[in-house]
């Protein structure tokens, strides 16, 4: 009976440290690789904004009366000292309305001796509102027309972005109502003063499309991409394979098939992918730890294991 438990407890020991030495077996440590080439890096600044006249005149009359004539419509451009309206004074649309009870030579001869007063446009662009109608009465205060010169787009960049913008600055404007265009255009202003909504301050950016477009309607929702600095022809990694260790930029080389814990200088990201200054050259092979849980065959690249060979 001895001799049988001491077999047992031979094979209980025995299950026992196997079992333990699969359990705390150091597992040879994996690598997603990837290779250290040359690329360029375009800066991009995102931005959200509306189309807004570049400038928005508002047209009263200098007398308040009635609107007799109106020769304009929303969207029509006009030229520079176009009529855009005929209206009576308050004075004149009482004679007027008095005379049509005594017959149409009366009316004549009020029409010709108190002659209508046109409204004129003061600048060349489009009425991009029109607030009365023939036979509607106003005052000096209301605004009966509306003019823009031409629209521009109105985007609002954080002030951590504003140190990449600068006037005729390339960017493209992409409307919510038109999404298959792609407008081209340039930086014409950016403000002095700051707005701070929520504790976020921003500059306002005024974007001008290169080309004069109908299509342009006031108030409509845009997104800008400003175009930053280039380079061409500069070493490049992706930011996953870039670690940082006490403030210090690394990232691991492939050495003897061994890693190399490598302190590499920085110079322009754009999310993505970063320029390597120093610390690399070209066709380097640069390593990326991995779990050994993790899926390789769902990462990009070979992966590899020191220490046990290649994995497929």
């Amino acid at each position: 009976m001895k001799k049988k438990y001491v077999i047992i407890s031979v094979i209980l020991v025995l299950t026992v440290g196997i079992s333990l030495y699969f359990v705390f077996k150091k597992k040879p440590a994996l690598y997603k690789e990837a290779k250290v080439e040359k690329g360029s890096i375009t800066l991009k600044i995102l931005a959200t904004g509306t189309v807004q006249p570049e400038n928005r005149l508002q047209i009263k009359s200098p007398i308040s009366g009635r609107a007799e004539q109106i020769f304009v419509k929303e969207g029509q451009k006009v030229y520079k000292g176009q009529v855009l309206a005929m209206i009576s004074s308050t004075e004149r649309a009482v004679m007027l309305d008095s005379a049509r009870s005594q017959g149409k030579d009366e009316i004549k001869k009020w029409e010709e001796i108190y002659r209508p007063t046109p409204i004129v446009a003061p600048l060349a662009g489009m009425i991009i509102l029109r607030s009365i109608e023939p036979g509607q009465t106003f005052t000096t205060s209301d605004a009966v027309f509306v003019m823009a010169d031409r629209m521009t787009v109105e985007a609002s960049v954080d002030e951590t972005d504003l140190a990449q913008i600068y006037v005729d600055q390339k960017a493209e404007v992409n409307l919510d109502a038109y999404v298959d265009k792609k407008i081209e255009a340039k930086v014409s202003q950016v403000a002095f003063e700051a707005k701070t909504v929520n504790n976020v301050t921003t500059y306002t950016i005024q974007v001008l499309p290169i080309e004069k477009l109908d299509f342009l309607r006031s108030g409509m929702t845009a997104n800008v991409t400003f175009v930053g600095t280039e380079k061409k022809d500069i070493l490049i990694v992706p930011n996953e394979y870039i670690k940082y260790e006490s403030g210090k930029a690394k990232v691991q080389v492939k050495t003897n098939d061994k890693p190399d814990n490598r302190e590499v200088k920085l110079g322009i990201t754009n999310g993505k992918i970063t320029e390597i200054v120093s610390g690399l050259v070209e066709a380097d092979t640069i390593l990326l730890p991995l779990n050994s849980d993790n899926n390789s065959g769902s990462k990009k690249g070979a992966t590899f294991s020191f220490g046990g060979g290649r994995r497929r």
